[in-house]
Parts: C-alpha cells; sequence; structure tokens
C-alpha cells in the first residue's frame, strides 16, 4: 500500500476520533480494506493511487463531523461505478444504509441512453429521488464534487469547464439550499477558476496587490471591535475575511462594474452567546461607525429559506472605506458554515429530516413535480430553475402553503395547486383583491384562482410564467389543440395536392399511409398529416412514396428531400457554395437568422418552420425558442454549412472608466483581429455620472473569435463590462 494512502486513512481515522472517542471504527477499517482491494492498481489523471480520491473524500466528511456509515460511503462510493461490484455485495457486506448512499451517489454509467442529455438528467433525477430519502445521499456527493473541483488540473480544458459549469449551475445552489455556506464557498471559487479564467486571474491579481493594505485595515478595525465589545461586556470573538473572488465577480457582473469599483471587499464576523448580545453588538458597531442606508438586514427576526440566522449591517470605515459586519451565536455560525450537515443526528434509525424541514421543502416539491417530466431538456431547465435560491411563501385561502419562484405569478400558483385549475384559469385574487395574471407574487399574499370550466390556456402564458411545471402543462394543452389543427390541414393539404396531380387518393391504402409514415419516423398516418399540416413535409413527397406509379414523371423532383421544398420555397440553387445555413439533408430553402438573437457561426442552433416565410433560424439560448417551440413538429434540424470568410454583424456594449486613450486600446484590439468596425458610439454614463458606454457593431466569423474579442476587451484596465446584445 502506498505510504501517502496509509497516510491519508490515518488521518481520516484520527479526525473521527476526535469527535466519536468512544465509538468502534472496525467497520470503517474494513470499508477501507474493501475499497482498497476493489480499486486495486487504478490510478487517478494526476498519475496517483485512485485510492487518493475516496479518502480525500471520507476526510471532508469526517471535518463534517459525519457518522460513521456516511464515511464510509465516502470510501466506497465508486466500488460500485468504477469496477465489477454490485450494489447487492455492498449491501451483504456494510448494510442497508450504506449500501443505499452508494447507489444513490453512483452514476448510471453502465445504461444506454440516447443522448449524454439523457444520460445526465436521469443521474441528477436519481440522486435528487436518493435524497429525499436520506439527505447523506448528496452530502457524500457534495463532498465528492469538492474533492474532485480541488484535483481538477489534470483534466483537458473542455472537460474542467464543463465540470465547473455543472458545478456552479448545480451543486453549489444545492449546498446553499442546504445551507452549507462553508461548502458552497469552496465549491463556487474553485469552478470559477475554470470557469472565467481570465475574470478570476483579474480578481485574484487585484486581491493580491491589495492584500498587505486589506489586512494591515482589517487588523485595525478587528483590534478597535474587539477593544468597543470588552468595554460593554459582550463576550464575543471577531473573525475578519476578504470578500470571496467569485462574490466579487457577481457583483461586478450585476452593477456593470470593474473590480477597482468594488469597495466593500472588507468583512468582520462577530460570535457572541446570545441572540441578545447579537443586538447589543450591532448597537455598539453603529455607535462607533456610521451605518449605510438600507444595508442593515436581520435574519434572525426572519431566517433565510435554508434556515440562515444572523445580523448584517455595512458600515462606512477610516477614511471612507465601506466594510461589511455579521453577527452571530455559535450556533447560528455552525448552522451557517455545515448547514443541514450541522443539525445531522442518525440515531434510531432515522435517515432524513422531519417531512417540514424547510431546507428541504424545495426538494420534495421538485421531486414531486418531476415524476411524470421524461423530457430531459425540460426536467434540466427546470432544476436550475428551482435551485435558484430566491424564493417566496404564498398561501392558499384554507392555509396551504405554496413556495414559488421569485416573481412568479397566479399562473404558477394555480398550476402548483393542480393541473386542472392551472388550464381553467381566467383570473386571480391576492390578499382579496382582483390582479392581473401577470402580477409578481410576494411572500405572505393569499392568492385565490378564479376558473371557468372548458376554459383552455393562452399561448401568451408561456412568456409569462416562472415555474417549468406550467410552462410544460401550457404546452400540453396548446400543442394538443395546435396538432387537431394541424392533422386536419394536412389531411385536406394532401387531398389538394392529389387532386392537382390527379393521383386517385382512394387507391392508398391506410397500410401505405403507415408505411410512409415509418419512413418519416413516425408511428402512423396521422402523425404524417400533422407533419403536412405544419409545413415540415411536401404532400407531393408522401404521394410519390405512396403512390410512385400514379404520380406523373413531370411532377417527380430532381432529389428527394425530407422537407417540402414547395412548401418552404427554395433560395438558392441545391449545393450552392455560398450557403452559411441550411436545413439538414437539404441545400435549397429559404433559411434566414432570426431578428431576435442574430446567431453567428459556431452557436448551436435551432430551426422553425414558420407560415410562408421559411425556416427561421434561432440560438438555442434564445429567450423566444421556448415559447415557439411548444409546436413540437414545426421544430427542424439545421447546421451552418461552412465557415469560410463570411462575417455577422454583432453590437456590443462595452461599459467602461472615462479616461483618455480607453477608446483607442479597443479598436487597437479589433485592429489586431483584423475586425471591421461598422458602426460606433460612445458616450458618458448618463445614470451615474461616472463612466461611459460605447456601442459597437463589429464583424465577426464566429463564436470563437467574438469570445476571443470580448476576452481581450475585458482585460483593458477599466473596462467594467462587455455585453453582446442579442437584437
Amino acid at each position: 500500500m502506498p505510504p501517502a494512502v496509509a497516510r491519508l486513512y490515518e488521518a481520516v481515522v484520527s479526525l473521527v476520533r476526535e469527535y466519536r472517542p468512544a465509538e468502534e471504527l472496525v467497520s470503517l477499517e474494513t470499508a477501507y480494506q474493501y475499497a482498497v482491494e476493489r480499486h486495486g492498481l487504478q490510478l487517478r489523471k494526476s498519475g496517483e493511487p485512485y485510492m487518493i480520491h475516496p479518502l480525500g473524500v471520507a476526510e471532508i466528511l469526517a471535518s463534517m463531523r459525519m457518522d460513521v456509515p456516511t464515511i464510509q460511503t465516502g470510501l466506497l462510493h465508486d466500488v460500485v461505478e468504477d469496477t465489477d461490484t454490485g450494489i447487492e455485495e455492498i449491501a451483504k457486506r456494510f448494510g442497508d444504509d450504506v449500501a443505499r448512499c452508494v447507489n444513490g451517489v453512483t452514476k448510471l454509467s453502465k445504461i444506454d441512453f440516447y443522448s449524454p442529455e439523457d444520460r445526465q438528467a436521469e443521474n441528477y433525477r436519481k440522486m435528487l429521488l436518493a435524497m429525499v430519502d436520506d439527505i447523506r445521499v448528496i452530502i457524500v456527493k457534495l463532498a465528492d464534487r469538492l474533492h474532485n473541483m480541488r484535483t481538477l488540473d489534470y483534466l483537458t480544458p473542455e472537460r474542467q469547464e464543463r465540470i465547473a459549469a455543472e458545478t456552479l449551475e448545480i451543486y453549489a445552489p444545492i449546498a446553499h439550499r442546504l445551507g452549507m455556506g462553508k461548502m458552497r464557498g469552496e465549491l463556487e471559487d474553485l469552478a470559477f477558476r475554470y470557469f472565467d479564467h481570465d475574470a478570476y486571474e483579474e480578481i485574484t491579481k487585484a486581491l493580491e496587490a491589495r492584500r498587505l493594505a486589506n489586512e494591515e485595515s482589517l487588523h485595525a478595525v478587528q483590534q478597535q471591535v474587539e477593544a468597543e465589545l470588552r468595554r460593554e461586556g459582550i463576550p464575543a470573538r471577531v473573525e475578519s475575511r476578504i470578500k470571496r473572488p467569485y462574490s466579487i465577480y457577481q457583483k461586478m457582473k450585476r452593477q456593470k462594474i470593474g473590480v477597482d469599483q468594488v469597495y466593500d471587499l472588507l468583512a468582520l464576523r462577530i460570535i457572541t452567546d446570545s441572540v441578545k448580545n447579537c443586538y447589543a453588538a450591532l448597537g455598539v458597531i453603529h455607535n462607533e461607525w456610521r451605518p449605510v442606508p438600507g444595508r442593515i438586514k436581520d435574519f434572525i427576526a426572519m431566517p433565510r429559506p435554508n434556515l440562515y440566522q444572523a445580523l448584517h449591517t455595512s458600515v462606512i470605515g477610516g477614511h471612507g472605506t465601506p466594510f461589511e459586519v455579521q453577527i452571530r451565536t455559535e450556533e447560528m455560525h455552525r448552522v451557517a458554515e455545515e448547514g443541514i450537515a450541522a443539525h445531522w443526528k442518525y440515531k434510531e434509525g432515522k435517515k432524513g429530516p422531519a417531512p417540514d424541514d424547510q431546507r428541504i421543502a424545495w426538494l420534495r416539491h421538485l421531486v414531486e413535480w418531476q415524476r411524470e417530466m421524461r423530457d430531459s431538456t425540460d426536467f434540466m431547465s427546470t432544476l436550475k430553475v428551482d435551485l435558484y435560491p430566491d424564493e417566496v411563501y404564498t398561501f392558499s385561502p384554507r392555509g396551504k402553503v405554496v413556495v414559488l419562484p421569485k416573481d412568479a405569478t397566479p399562473i404558477d400558483f394555480a398550476y402548483a395547486i393542480h393541473s386542472d385549475v392551472g388550464n381553467t384559469c381566467v383570473g386571480a385574487k391576492v390578499n382579496g383583491r382582483i390582479v392581473n395574471l401577470r402580477y409578481g407574487l410576494r411572500n405572505g399574499d393569499i392568492v385565490e384562482i378564479l376558473t371557468q370550466p372548458n376554459h383552455l390556456p393562452s399561448k401568451d402564458w408561456l412568456t409569462v410564467v416562472k415555474t417549468s411545471r406550467a410552462r410544460n402543462r401550457i404546452r400540453q394543452v396548446i400543442n394538443q389543440a395546435a396538432r387537431a389543427q394541424a392533422i386536419d390541414i394536412g389531411e385536406k393539404y394532401l387531398e389538394k395536392e392529389a387532386r392537382r396531380l390527379g393521383v386517385a387518393l382512394g387507391r392508398i391504402s391506410k397500410n401505405d399511409l403507415d408505411r410512409v409514415a415509418g419512413e418519416y419516423g413516425f408511428s402512423k398516418a396521422e402523425d404524417l398529416y400533422a407533419g403536412l399540416g405544419y409545413g415540415r413535409y411536401s404532400a407531393r413527397q408522401v404521394l410519390l412514396k405512396a403512390a410512385p406509379d400514379q404520380v406523373p414523371a413531370e411532377a417527380v423532383p430532381e432529389k428527394d428531400s425530407s422537407v417540402a421544398s414547395d412548401v418552404v420555397r427554395p433560395v438558392a440553387p441545391a449545393h450552392d457554395p455560398g450557403l452559411v445555413l441550411r436545413v439538414k439533408g437539404s441545400d435549397d430553402l429559404l433559411v434566414y437568422r432570426a431578428k431576435c438573437c442574430n446567431p453567428i457561426s459556431g452557436e448551436p442552433i435551432i430551426g422553425y418552420v414558420t407560415r410562408g416565410k421559411g425556416v427561421a433560424v434561432h440560438s438555442r439560448v434564445c429567450s423566444n425558442v421556448q415559447s415557439l417551440l411548444y409546436e413540437a413538429e414545426r421544430k427542424i434540424d439545421v447546421e451552418w454549412s461552412r465557415s469560410g470568410s463570411d462575417s455577422f454583424a454583432v453590437k456590443l456594449v462595452i461599459r467602461t472608466d472615462d479616461r483618455p486613450g480607453l477608446l483607442n486600446q479597443l479598436t487597437s484590439v479589433l485592429s489586431q483581429e483584423n475586425t471591421n468596425i461598422r458602426s460606433l458610439e460612445a458616450r458618458s454614463e448618463a445614470e451615474t455620472g461616472e463612466g461611459a458606454i460605447v456601442e459597437m457593431t463589429v464583424d465577426v466569423r464566429d463564436k470563437k473569435q467574438l469570445e476571443k474579442l470580448m476576452g481581450a476587451m475585458r482585460r483593458i484596465s477599466g473596462v467594467r463590462d462587455v455585453e453582446r446584445l442579442l437584437n
């Protein structure tokens, strides 16, 4: 056994003995020896023995003072996934508790899925379902992700960026929702380093440049606070810290400022013995320094949804420098750092929190809403929305609590109650008053939904609702109605084309139509009619496939097309090398970039068959795509046909300091890339009177060049933010 592995195991045992001195650790030794045996000579990408990873996870769990079955799970969490060991063997050797947790964190790598997106969605779904039964599953998963993030250097840049994005979008928000502030902070900072390396370097260099000055300032303030608290007889310990890099980055993005404009980098934390002394300490701080209006927050009286409690205030220190002060008790501090793990007790077989534990109420709602959602894209978008920390707590007239995302509408509330209530919703009362269905609900609102039998949701609701549950239900109803209409149109279209070509439609059997439907990937003729009605397929092609002996020779097209070239009119000869966008399988159809998002070469795109205008191509991140594509049959595969020397006009907005020479530096970046400037306008910032705004339209070849330009501009001293306008 390598010495490094043995030393790390001893460190884990030492940590466990600190908080469980009387507990027999034979079961931990057994799990360790079994993991060593199963992982054998496996190595990590760094060349280290693979056991370094499970031991690293176990060490993180031990530092969180978790129980022995949880630490056993940390040691064994990759055994089923990475070796030929079955979950039944784990249950037999280590018991059902450990087996359940190991199974919950094991990815579904041995099951075939249609796409990587489907696999990812099912892995998350499995993990969330396991969390409801035993919260230790996600605690182990978070420890696993934290150790992987600490050792991410040895992966390719593409994998680093993908894992970092996943960490910021999924795992850090889960840690936040569970109140695990320490875990969340480290995950965010580690992921930030790989997700936007240039911004990370800029911020860390700025922090390092100010480090000595910040430390001296904090030390002086800390000593002064300690002296004032002692004078008032308030027992407390005072900690100082500098704002985390990712937190600085978020503020820069939110306020459109540069790192030099982030002034509240410094913070103090006062930890005392009682709630009474928390408020007394707040009085001491405000007596000594002037508070910043609007920045005093009482999370003791009104805890956050994840049960975080503290008093927050921002004050103006010496030399006019603002700093933040957080005040909490020892118990509040433990909960803020460790969250749900701080209260975890595993006695008498208890595996999970009480049914009404506020920290996982969001999870119970999420799992309940996801049970019937099979589409992986919808599932992932729902997951990311529901992990968003801001929520509102609303009530039905009978007192039922309905938790919704911030700015949710009465329509979201109606669908949260029941699909039938949402579908038949015609109005709403909030706190006894009639409100518009676009009204943004607030904490404490009492909502009464007004319904009308046989009423159907409006397509406009798709742009209003905030929850994926409501959006999916609305789409289903609208799609059913649109599909029925499309089937009717498709049948009439086929009949009309048959008459024009002199084809006897009555001689075409249902079996023939079902066979043609199968060639287009459908299971029955009804689906084929719907495709015709939506304009995806040509009636002439369908007739040619169903009754080739009846279609006149002069009506037969030169090539077989999967898309109706007589529905979407041709724009250029087939295989024209000048085409930049095209429908997959066809080169001669009218395809154009949607003005709402102006996609550029290299961006993921999606096609939408419009009625009579051709195929509109949107960026997949376009805000209009989700509302447009409720009619799934009108979605069509499109692709960039070539990159070549084509250029795309892109509008950029750059927020900067107002200083001489900066505009010249911006244009120099464009000149170095041989990029044409179509227009440029610079003006002073009207709202604040500080800084300037530069708007320019430039030609770029593709997404890669645009990202390179924007990155180079952000690195210019004085540039606060660079943003692309989509229209």
